[in-house]
């Protein structure tokens, strides 16, 4: 007859071996979908981008004519000097390591504050261009805080500005703003466009020829 000792042994022996398979079988698991997911998976990928589209897995980077980066058609940047076309405001400075734009509904003090300051910088620096003739996307943030384009109206109505502090006709620079105007995604989707910094390296590219 067997000691009750040694059956009770026997029983929890069988219960260990039993933890261990299903144990070795989720290490393993979990080996397999690490290699998988976390090294081959971003391998392929990063791969397959760089064949098939370079210049946007590399951050869609915009270079001068010198071959030297200035900046990402993905992100816009702070114009201040009048000579240059202005783009968004931005409540982040266009920070490219994070999106977003205060959620302010159209009575927010904050944002009433702002936008008077706003035109009345437009008023001061444009005075040849009412301010009822503003659009309204060069005195509102977009909902990224990111966004590096403007509509053509609000490259036009910049014109005066620009010509009076660079000397460029009016004419020109309405070619200039027209040649630089994006057109809707596949002819549908989305609205016509200027991309900020483009417009501006064409520009500078006009006042080093003169």
């Amino acid at each position: 007859m067997n000691h009750p000792v040694q059956k009770a042994s026997g029983r929890v022996s069988a219960q260990t071996e039993a933890t261990r398979v299903p144990v070795g079988i989720a290490v393993r698991t979990s080996l397999v979908f690490l290699v998988l997911c976390g090294l081959l998976y971003p391998l392929v990928t990063t791969g397959a981008a760089q064949l098939l589209m370079p210049k946007q897995a590399n951050g869609s980077l915009i270079e001068d004519r010198s071959g030297n980066v200035v900046g990402s058609e993905l992100i816009g940047q702070s114009f201040t000097d009048p000579k240059y076309f202005h783009g968004r405001l931005s409540s982040i400075e266009y920070d490219g390591a994070g999106s977003g734009s205060n959620n302010y509904a159209p009575s927010n003090p904050e944002m009433l504050e702002r936008t008077k300051a706003e035109i009345e910088a437009w008023k001061k620096n444009n005075p040849g261009v009412p301010a009822r003739e503003l659009p309204i996307d060069l005195v509102t943030n977009s909902g990224s805080g990111l966004d590096p384009h403007i509509t053509p109206k609000s490259a036009e109505v910049q014109i005066p500005r620009v010509s009076e502090r660079t000397g460029i006709a009016e004419a020109e620079l309405k070619r200039l703003v027209k040649e630089h105007t994006e057109g809707r995604d596949f002819g549908v989707f989305g609205e016509p466009r200027v991309h900020v910094l483009k417009l501006n390296l064409a520009l500078q590219e006009l006042l080093e020829h003169d």
